[in-house]
Formats: structure tokens, C-alpha cells, sequence
């Protein structure tokens, strides 16, 4: 069901994967997939909300899950919420020190509330891990590029 399910949500057909993730979850309440890739799917349909207490269904039954607390920062971090956002990072990393995934959207984070510094210490974390990643590479260089122009402005009388 869960292979269908994906196949719904590949062809945009969000309604149909969240009719299965549902039929999947009546059967096993307890399947973090599931419940990981319905909130992927919500959060897809921009229900934010929605996907985040799907996230949060699943942590309850695995604390740990990486996908689930990477994907609820994702959300925070969109809703403009960064310090919960990094705070979802947090654990991750607590879990996992070399989570290229985790650095680099806490990096974004952070260079959202103007940490640039910070941000970038973050992408070349993610970068010293996966030298090829692509997010945190584009992110380091827009962010350096941003922290250059705020010090040329500032030396300009």
C-alpha cells in the first residue's frame, strides 16, 4: 500500500496517497513510514499544521526518527518559526553529530535570523561530510556573499 501510495504521490495525486497512507495506518497505527510520508504529502499541500502533528504522531512512537524530525524542522522553518526549526536540528544531531542533512537546513536557519556567521560554520560542517552537497554549498556561498555586502556597506560613510 505504501508503494501505491508513492506512486500517488509521484503523479501529483496527493488526495488518493493520503487516502492509502490512512487505510495503511488504520491497519498498523504504529507505522512511522506512513505516518512520515503523510505528513511529506501534506506538507506537499501546504497543510502545515497538519503535517506537522503527523511528524509529531510518529516521534511519539520513535523519538529518534531522523526523516521525522528533519522534515518538522522543514515545516517550522517555513512557517518562519526558525528557533523551533533549529531546535528539531538539535536533537537530530544529538542523534546523529554527522547529519550533512541536519547542519545545513539548521545553517539556513540561522541565516534567516541573520546568524550568518553561524550559518556558514553550519555549511562547512555539512560540507566536510559531503563534500558534494549541493544545499549546503549554494547556501555557504550565498551566505558569505551576503555577510561581504552587510561589511562593504558598513565601511561606506
Amino acid at each position: 500500500m505504501l508503494a501505491q501510495a508513492f506512486e500517488c504521490v509521484e503523479d501529483g495525486n496527493y488526495s488518493d496517497a493520503l487516502k492509502l497512507y490512512d487505510l495503511t495506518l488504520k491497519e498498523d497505527p504504529e507505522n512511522t513510514n506512513a505516518l512520515i510520508d503523510k505528513g511529506v504529502t501534506l506538507q506537499n499541500m501546504g497543510k502545515l499544521k497538519l503535517a506537522i502533528r503527523s511528524y509529531d504522531k510518529a516521534l511519539e512512537i520513535s523519538p529518534e526518527n531522523l526523516d521525522a524530525l528533519l522534515n518538522k524542522g522543514a515545516v517550522l522553518h517555513s512557517e518562519k518559526k526558525y528557533l523551533e526549526a533549529i531546535d528539531c536540528y538539535d536533537v537530530a544531531l544529538e542523534i546523529d553529530k554527522k547529519c550533512a542533512m541536519a547542519l545545513a537546513y539548521k545553517g539556513l536557519s540561522l541565516g534567516e535570523m541573520g546568524e550568518l556567521k553561524e550559518a556558514i560554520k553550519h555549511f562547512k560542517k555539512a560540507l566536510s561530510i559531503d563534500k558534494h552537497y549541493d544545499l549546503a554549498n549554494i547556501s555557504k556561498d550565498i551566505a558569505q556573499e551576503l555577510l561581504k555586502s552587510i561589511k562593504e556597506k558598513s565601511k561606506t560613510p
